[in-house]
């Protein structure tokens, strides 16, 4: 006889998964891959998750991390995180076809940057060393122009040219909470520093943290979809465990779920990074409810409507 399931609510966490900026990405490599046939040179990652850039490279997409390993004959496309002010340059010298899937948002940020730079001002990034978002940002200026900070800590290790002539910019997938502790350090340390008119953290970044928050108290452990070197998702976990969420964890697809560590939990929140598809979060639903009579809630905090148009190159016939 078989035994009954025993019960579980699962939480879905709204929003969650694909911004408008993975979507025009991942857009814009199928694109070229219609229009130019396939290769397709991808520069890093186009969005940090395997699920969706192993399918981007069934369908002909080449990954690399630098431009020297793209042919000049075959289009190369910058990934979603911005590239350094050389990439581009470094292709055009080359005369290759280059597509910059950059989100917007990005771009944002590294147009704040050159126009602090123009005016005779030396940046402050608030930032993780090493993620593509950061070394593209920090490579729109020269050298020395760009002081990154990690932490609170770093705020008063820094030692600025000039401290009444600094402004600050951020990555946009940090945690809000976060970040505002290391603003408010800076403003404290140099109360002359010049913020952005609107936060560099995107709307995405805040709104999926604004969900897991919002159901952190019902809940026993969250789960996170998505990719370890994806920031935004990493975030999530770190907001849900400072929300008071005894067990949050990262999982890349529904097989990485540790069945044991969760045994006994009678309710469970599931949210996704920016960069992950819903058919993962609809996979790991269904492992749930192979082992549990679930009960699905959609805990929703904003709705999201944004969306942006590829570039010209792509719409224009070949």
């Amino acid at each position: 006889m078989e035994h009954a399931k025993p019960p579980l609510t699962l939480y879905l966490a709204a929003p969650r998964g694909f911004c408008a900026g993975v979507d025009r990405a991942i857009k814009i490599v199928e694109m070229a891959l219609q229009k130019w046939g396939a290769p397709v040179y991808v520069r890093h990652e186009i969005v940090h998750n395997k699920f969706v850039v192993d399918g981007l490279r069934e369908k002909g997409a080449v990954f690399v991390e630098e431009l020297d390993e793209c042919p000049d004959d075959r289009p190369v496309i910058f990934s979603a995180h911005g590239v350094p002010k050389s990439v581009p340059a470094e292709a055009q010298r080359r005369n290759m076809i280059h597509v910059d899937a950059t989100c917007p948002l990005v771009t944002k940020v590294h147009v704040e940057a050159a126009r602090h730079h123009e005016e005779g001002l030396q940046l402050v990034m608030i930032g993780h060393a090493g993620h593509p978002e950061v070394l593209g940002t920090m490579g729109q200026l020269p050298e020395g122009e760009v002081i990154l900070v990690e932490t609170v800590e770093d705020v008063a290790a820094i030692t600025p040219r000039d401290p009444d002539r600094l402004a600050f910019i951020t990555q946009t997938t940090l945690s809000v909470d976060d970040t505002a502790a290391i603003v408010e350090a800076l403003q404290a340390r140099f109360p002359r520093i010049i913020g952005p008119a609107k936060e560099d953290i995107c709307y995405a970044t805040t709104n999926r943290q604004a969900a897991v928050k919002a159901v952190a108290p019902k809940i026993d452990a969250l789960l996170v979809i998505g990719a370890p070197n994806s920031s935004n998702s990493k975030r999530l976990v770190e907001v849900g465990r400072a929300a008071g969420c005894g067990y949050s964890q990262l999982v890349m697809r529904a097989d990485q779920i540790d069945w044991r560590a969760i045994d006994g939990v009678r309710s469970v929140a599931v949210t996704a990074g920016a960069s992950a598809p819903e058919v993962l979060v609809n996979e790991v639903i269904d492992a749930f409810r192979a082992r549990y009579d679930v009960a699905v809630e959609v805990v929703e905090t904003a709705q999201e409507n944004v969306e942006f148009k590829v570039p010209r190159v792509l719409r224009m016939p070949a």
